[in-house]
């Protein structure tokens, strides 16, 4: 990316009557337990589907891998009801950490309806909550064995597609494997082509007569690979969530991480379950559990180690918990179901814990208009407005640990956030933003919604390195704002980017 290329873009902005104003992993079929989901007649059929499928929104705080401020995030996903009364199945990481939770019925925003978890796993990546309500429209569970090549359907609500439900089709790809990914570990996986995408967490994958043949969790952009937990994982533990047990989870919303270096390595934890075997040993979000019954977890980046020790040691049992609390630069040694987190020895990493866990900083422009987070590293910061040559000025900051083999290349990291007035809509900000000529696209013009700025996306492969063009407005119309990242890193292009768009914002 160069400065020339940022600065032709803007020109045409201009040109489009721009104005400033002051903000990215066979079994047989079980029997079906009675009265707990999706059996009989009364289920709902394929025409049907939306109608039980549900669109949730949720609100809480977390503290992202890598970082050390909370930060409070909105989210959506999707699920699914399997009960007249309401009983529903979703991702863990759509339901716990939420301080509030809301479910909109068929995606209807007039059918807002109250949402109770009752049980969720970290490790199996399925949460089921409780519905208020009766006489719920409901999904039963597809019948016999699950074959390579059966035609399938994505039901949910994608991220950026607001309240409006999508059904993608294709086949089942690979009908049954183990899968083992930074905040799940599964044994059971369906590999298919029925194309889903952030926001469709949760949501069903189902068979022509609209049964449910998995639960969508996971998925590669850029490859086109999508995932679903197996029906058999998915019904075995709808009957015991259902019930309030706990399954291969202590109540945390787990994610594998890793430094840099490659120094510190184990399962962050993102957010905690109030009154979980976590909370009453004293985990708490931003910590770092490196150890778990003795064994060091999360050094291959997944959960496999982790969930591992929770299924052999069993939920209910009294396991060693070690953990690094990057806040105060300390280890702290307790049990799970024992004995309370304390702490072992301060000052481990030489008092700089942020350092350390690859922490953040706040950068604004100079006018005090926007504001985002980027890596400590990326000192380099420019926050002076831009001009376009035609008496137009744009707010923006540019941040990296090199600015100019930022701007002058795609070999440098770095991120750049320009604001400009809302009358230029974001697909022309977006086509002004254009790298098709010296990258390879990965996807164009995507949808964007987070519940606070919604616009379009686009993403390229630069000869390794990532490059992600995002053009919104804020809910309120007040302005579009282009965020333009280049990432070198799979840190970069997970904790970093993830980062970005959860604190890129207008003051």
């Amino acid at each position: 990316m160069s400065s020339q290329h940022h600065h032709a873009a803007l020109r045409r902005l201009a040109a489009a009557g721009a104005i400033i104003t002051a903000s990215a992993a066979a079994l047989s079929g079980c029997s079906l337990i009675p009265g707990l989901g999706g059996g009989g007649s009364s289920a709902v059929g394929f025409d049907d589907v939306q109608s039980a499928t549900v669109y949730i929104k949720g609100q809480g705080t977390f503290i992202e891998p890598g970082t050390l401020d909370s930060s409070e995030y909105g989210w959506v996903g999707s699920g699914f009801i399997l009960t007249s009364d309401g009983l529903a199945m979703t991702n863990n990481h759509v339901v716990v950490g939420a301080g509030t939770l809301s479910g909109y019925l068929g995606g209807d925003p007039d059918k807002e309806v109250k949402v109770k978890v009752l049980g969720a796993s970290e490790c199996l990546d399925l949460a089921v909550v409780q519905l208020e309500g009766a006489d719920f429209p409901h999904l039963a569970w597809h019948q016999g064995e699950i074959k390579t090549g059966l035609d399938v359907y994505s039901a949910g609500y994608p991220f950026g597609a607001a309240e409006e439900f999508t059904l993608t089709r294709g086949i089942v790809s690979k009908n049954d494997f183990a899968f083992d990914t930074q905040w799940a570990s599964l044994a059971h996986v369906i590999e298919h082509d029925a194309r889903i995408r952030g926001g469709n967490s949760g949501g069903p994958l189902i068979d022509p007569a609209g049964a449910v043949v998995g639960v969508n969790y996971a998925g590669n952009d850029s490859l086109d690979y999508n995932y679903a937990i197996h029906r058999d994982v998915a019904q075995e533990a709808f009957t015991a969530l259902s019930k309030g047990e706990r399954v291969s989870s202590i109540g945390i919303n787990a994610q594998a991480w890793q430094s840099d270096d490659g120094s510190l390595a184990g399962i962050w934890v993102q957010s905690v379950q109030a009154g979980g075997p976590a909370d009453v040993a004293g985990v708490q979000p931003g910590d770092l559990i490196y150890k778990l019954g003795g064994v060091s977890v999360g050094q291959d980046g997944t959960l496999a180690d982790y969930c591992k020790v929770l299924d052999t040691q069993g939920v209910d049992a009294t396991i060693d918990v070690d953990v690094y609390r990057p806040a105060d630069d300390a280890l702290l040694t307790g049990q799970i179901n024992g004995k309370e987190l304390a702490v072992t020895q301060t000052g481990v990493l030489g008092g700089d814990g942020g350092t350390a866990s690859g922490g953040f900083t706040t950068v604004q422009d100079d006018a005090g208009v926007l504001s985002i987070d980027v890596p400590s590293e990326w000192s380099q910061v420019d926050g002076s407005s831009l001009s376009d040559g035609n008496g137009g000025t744009y707010y923006s900051v540019s941040a990296s640990a090199d600015l100019a083999g930022f701007q002058s290349s795609f070999n440098t990291s770095g991120m750049q956030l320009i604001a400009g007035d809302a009358s230029i809509t974001p697909q022309d900000a977006l086509a002004q933003f254009d790298f098709s000529s010296a990258c390879t696209p990965i996807t164009t013009a995507q949808s964007y919604d987070d519940g606070y700025y919604t616009g379009l996306y686009s993403d390229y492969d630069c000869g390794g390195t990532y490059e992600l063009v995002l053009a919104t407005q804020d809910y309120n119309g007040t302005a579009t704002v282009v965020l333009v990242a280049q990432l070198n890193t799979d840190y970069e292009k997970d904790t970093v980017l993830s980062q970005m768009l959860n604190t890129f914002q207008l003051l």
